[in-house]
Order: C-alpha cells, then structure tokens, then sequence
C-alpha cells in the first residue's frame, strides 16, 4: 500500500484519513494538523521522511508563478528542505494543470462561465492556472491579493496589473513569516468580523467567487445571493455553512474521498507516487496525462440554501 501524508499548517480539526484504490494500487490519504506550530510541522517531516511515498506541504505555499516566474517562500522552503529522501510537493504543480483544466471543463460542460461573468479571485498569484483560465475565457476578474494578504484595500483588474505588482512585491513578501500572509492554525477556525464587513462588497458583487477556501471562508459574509464558489479542501461542515450563507453551488478542483476534498498538495502527492519518479523532474504533460487516466473531474454539489 502507498501512503500519502500531507502535514499542514492548518487546524488539527480538519484532519482525515482514507484508503482509496488508484489505478489498480491501494493508497492511505490522511491529513495532519499542526495547528499553526511550524516547529511541530518540521519535527513531523523529519519523523515521515522515508517513511512515506510522497508527502504533501499543506496551509503554505512553497513556489507562486507570476509571469513565468517562480518565487519561493522562505518559509515554505525551510519546510521542504527538511525533508532529504521522500518527494514533498506544495501542490503547485497541478495549480497549473488540474486548476486550468477545471475551468475549461466548466466553459465546456456547463453555463457557469460565459464572456463577461463576474469573478472574485481572492488570490490569483496562489492560482495561476486558474487565473489566466478565467482572463482567457473573457470574464470579468477582480484579483484580490492585495485585500485577502496583505489587507490594502486595491482590487486589481487585469492579468497584467496582478503580474506588474507581483514582480515588485513578491521577492519582499516571500521572504515574510508566512502566517502573516495566509490564515494558519486557529486562524482557520476563525473570522475577522471587521474585515468582513469591509470586503463583503467583493463577494456580493461576483458571480463566482474562486481560490483557496480558508481566504474565501475567513471573510465569507454571512448571506449572498446565489454565487458559485471554486475551490477545494472542503468538508461536509463547509458545504452546510456554505449553504447557510445562501451559496449556489461548491465546485471543487479535487476529488471527494469519504465526504471532503483534499488539497492540491495531497493529489500531487498521489501522483508523484504513482508516477515513482522525482519530482523535479515531472513534466506538466505527465501530469495532464495522469489526470487523463484517473478521470480527475471537478466535483460539483449543487447546495439547496
């Protein structure tokens, strides 16, 4: 059996385990919390390393794309590093596949995305593939990173403007704590009610509201009117909350396992295992074509508010 192991920065609460079969070979998935404790998630690498067939980083990015640029978090690194035989991956790799192919499936299967649809991205720098697949399908995109990061409230417009502010901004910000950036541990379990207040004219204002959950839950306001969230890592708890605030439907970019979606990071993780070879030598078109053989689709759950 292949055992997959993401250690996130997240809330312990979330974890998760399941066996799944892939492709003829059976697979232990689970998810370990460390509750915002990046000592904890150092010694927890060091503890899996050679122990698992590939581990995934979770609640931090390692590498961010801009422009055909990648930039890599210190703290991100600092974690990847510490692991020295086992494959880690941050889940970016399938940003720029599994991500874009969700919204070209969308495009083609069903009416959720047309020419001039408004779309909230609250961090596009996070998902670039799902960025660029949006901006080329004509929508109507607000990149919130400035707001969703860094709380400058500067909705950004274009592609180009988000790649120009990224290239400035981004070798600083890589270089930041990154629970300054990004909702960590307890974080994730919590919402900032004034900034809530203050961004729920973005969500209201869009038509899908799309990227990584813990940002779009953290300022959720609490009733919208119809939206389609694009997402993933969600459990059965976020689906009846999400319902409660008068969402659509989810459209998750992973799969369902026993009731949740799991992260980029752990799906990555799946196909470095099954793939067997390291990961900086996996090419984007291997993974298409891993996609291709397992039918990764995009899960949609239609929520009755």
């Amino acid at each position: 059996m292949k055992r997959v192991v993401s250690v996130s920065l997240g809330s312990s609460r979330r974890d998760h385990r399941v066996q799944v079969k892939l492709l003829g070979e059976e697979f232990e998935i689970s998810r370990v919390g460390v509750d915002g404790d990046f000592d904890k998630a150092l010694a927890k690498l060091k503890e899996l390393d050679g122990q698992v067939d590939a581990i995934g980083l979770g609640g931090i990015d390692v590498y961010v794309f801009s422009a055909g640029k990648r930039y890599a978090f210190k703290d991100g690194l600092r974690l990847m590093e510490a692991v020295k035989t086992t494959p880690v991956v941050d889940g970016s790799g399938l940003k720029n596949t599994l991500e874009r192919d969700t919204v070209h499936y969308l495009l083609k299967e069903t009416d959720y995305i047309k020419e001039g649809t408004r779309v909230l991205m609250v961090s596009g720098v996070d998902r670039f593939g799902m960025a660029e697949a949006f901006v080329d399908a004509g929508c109507d995109v607000t990149f919130g990173d400035l707001i969703f990061t860094i709380g400058i409230p500067y909705p950004i417009k274009s592609l180009s403007k988000l790649e120009g502010l990224a290239k400035k901004l981004l070798p600083f910000m890589t270089k930041l704590p990154f629970r300054m950036l990004y909702p960590t541990g307890k974080k994730q379990e919590s919402r900032d009610d004034g900034k809530t207040k203050k961004y729920a004219s973005y969500y209201e204002k869009a038509e899908i509201i799309a990227g990584d959950f813990h940002f779009i839950k953290r300022y959720l306001p609490d009733r919208l009117s119809g939206q389609t969230i694009i997402t993933n890592t969600t459990t059965s708890k976020d689906v009846g909350m999400l319902s409660a605030r008068g969402v659509a439907r989810l459209v998750t970019t992973t799969p369902e396992f026993e009731g949740r979606s799991f992260g980029t990071n752990v799906m990555e993780g799946v196909l470095v295992a099954l793939l067997e070879k390291p990961w900086a030598e996996i090419t984007p078109q291997e993974y298409k074509d891993m996609i291709v053989r397992l039918d990764l689709k995009p899960r949609i759950i239609e929520i009755k508010s």
